[in-house]
């Protein structure tokens, strides 16, 4: 009997491991071609005219200005490995400045790398003002990134976002 039980357990073993199936593949979305310089332009245009707001920016240590000057010469001649190398010796010194963590991300987008960028640019938001340029410029890195990953539900709440960056005037009587 003992025997017997042992073999229809083994049976029922043998046809249930037919039935089990190996989970479907992930779903792979085709990524969008994105010209990253084209990108990258987009974004900084993004920002344009929108700082017509006082902004209060405390002093910088000089060595900053040196490597930002070094990542903007770099990044000119298309070596966004430098430029990035250049801008993080900027950061190394001013860890939580805004600005340079969305040129970060820019510099990010040129080079491809989508992912890093947005969230380098969502930092640079976090810590940035929550309206105007760079405000602009973080949401158009989010679009970009997001257009090149094809994820529209994201691009749409990033443009929402974007649209949030442009505060209208005071009305002056």
């Amino acid at each position: 009997m003992n025997m017997k039980l042992r073999n229809i357990g083994f049976s029922i073993a043998v046809v249930l491991s037919g039935c089990a199936q190996p989970p479907p593949a992930p779903e792979v979305k085709p990524t969008v071609t994105v010209d990253p310089v084209a990108a990258v332009k987009a974004i900084r245009a993004a920002g344009e005219g929108l700082d017509s707001a006082v902004q209060v920016q405390p002093l910088r240590d000089p060595a900053i200005d040196g490597f930002l000057a070094k990542a903007h010469t770099a990044e000119a001649a298309r070596d966004y490995a430098g430029a990035i190398a250049a801008a993080n010796s900027a950061l190394k010194l001013a860890p939580d400045a805004p600005d340079i963590l969305q040129y970060v991300a820019e510099l990010e987008i040129a080079r491809g790398n989508w992912l890093p960028a947005e969230q380098t640019a969502i930092k640079s938001f976090t810590l940035g003002p929550k309206v105007g340029s760079l405000c602009a410029r973080n949401w158009q890195t989010v679009v970009e990134a997001r257009t090149a990953l094809n994820d529209a539900a994201t691009v749409a709440q990033a443009k929402q976002r974007l649209k949030e960056c442009r505060v209208a005037p005071r009305l002056r009587m």
